[in-house]
């Protein structure tokens, strides 16, 4: 067998692997996959396979990598699945359309999650806004902890399809991930996240006290104030 041969081979076998862990639940949909060192380490094949087995992985709707944070599993890449890729979130119209659906789905889960939240869904979502908060302190990237509180809502609803339509969305639902991370920090822009630092603690506090109504109204407010300043903007750009 050429080496080119086995290297096919063992791309496959991985890809087998980490799929397999991926259709039983082993690897959630939006948990971290292991690092390149721990797969090659683990399944004993180089860095090139490993690289190989992710693309497949990515190509079939499995994963997505996140440059700078890692690659995180987005479903079970089944035939039809929904998903939208990052190069469709590429405008600000893109932007709204997603806060729509967002405020279509993410107001309900507020809800159910407030109803069915357990005291380690509270310590996620806690520590999730914990990082968001000092983020900001340290004048550093806030997307990632922004991301995370709103996965550990879809979990706290105790059902694994809003968790994996979450994961689905990715770094996409964060409209600032894309249209502002190329942005300098400016005292607007700093005044705006940390208004959004007070929704998460308002969705927070009624997710506690497990009023849904109170859930509901903090996430709808959330959104639509996103989604009111991404219409300010387009409306600038086009003037």
């Amino acid at each position: 067998m050429t080496a080119v041969l086995a290297r096919r081979s063992l791309t496959a076998d991985l890809v087998q692997a980490l799929g397999d862990r991926i259709r039983d639940g082993r690897l959630a949909a939006g948990s971290k996959l292991p690092t390149e060192g721990e797969i090659m380490e683990e399944f004993g094949v180089s860095r090139t396979v490993v690289r190989e087995a992710i693309s497949r992985l990515s190509a079939a709707g499995m994963v997505e990598t996140r440059h700078g944070v890692g690659t995180f599993v987005i479903g079970h890449g089944d035939a039809g699945s929904f998903r939208i890729a990052p190069n469709q979130v590429a405008t600000l119209r893109d932007v709204i359309a997603v806060l729509e659906l967002r405020i279509g789905v993410e107001t309900e889960c507020a809800a159910l999650a407030a109803q069915r939240r357990t005291t380690a869904n509270l310590k996620a979502l806690r520590t999730a806004l914990d990082a968001f908060s000092k983020a900001l302190a340290d004048g550093r990237d806030a997307v990632g902890p922004d991301y995370q509180f709103h996965l550990e809502i879809a979990r706290a609803t105790q059902n694994a399809r809003f968790a994996d339509l979450m994961a689905t969305l990715g770094g996409t639902m964060i409209p600032r991930a894309r249209l502002e991370a190329s942005q300098p920090a400016t005292p607007e822009r700093l005044e705006y996240l940390q208004r959004v630092n007070i929704e998460h603690e308002s969705i927070l506090a009624a997710i506690e006290r497990q009023d849904a109504d109170g859930a509901r109204a903090a996430m709808r407010t959330h959104l639509a104030n996103s989604k009111e300043r991404r219409q300010r903007l387009a409306a600038a750009a086009k003037r």
